[in-house]
């Protein structure tokens, strides 16, 4: 089942299936956030912003508007 990357709980591990705005797409690929990557939701700040998620063997801080235009499939 697909979900927005801010919708994981801490912890959760999850792969890149596609971005909801082409605005975002580059900018998440340069940060390495590219379609078939392993995330894994390492913390979240106190109101869920930002988000520290690990993906390409680095952390990366993400606002939840950012996180929102990532779909991802959860990996139980």
């Amino acid at each position: 089942m697909f979900k927005k990357l801010s919708e994981l709980s801490v912890g959760k591990k999850a792969i890149i299936k596609s971005f909801e705005s082409d605005e975002m797409f580059l900018k998440l690929m340069e940060m390495g956030c590219t379609p078939g990557e392993t995330i894994l939701v390492e913390q979240k700040a106190p109101f869920n912003d930002p988000i520290s998620i690990i993906v390409s063997g680095y952390k990366l801080s993400l606002r939840v508007d950012e996180a929102e235009q990532i779909i991802v499939e959860e990996i139980l």
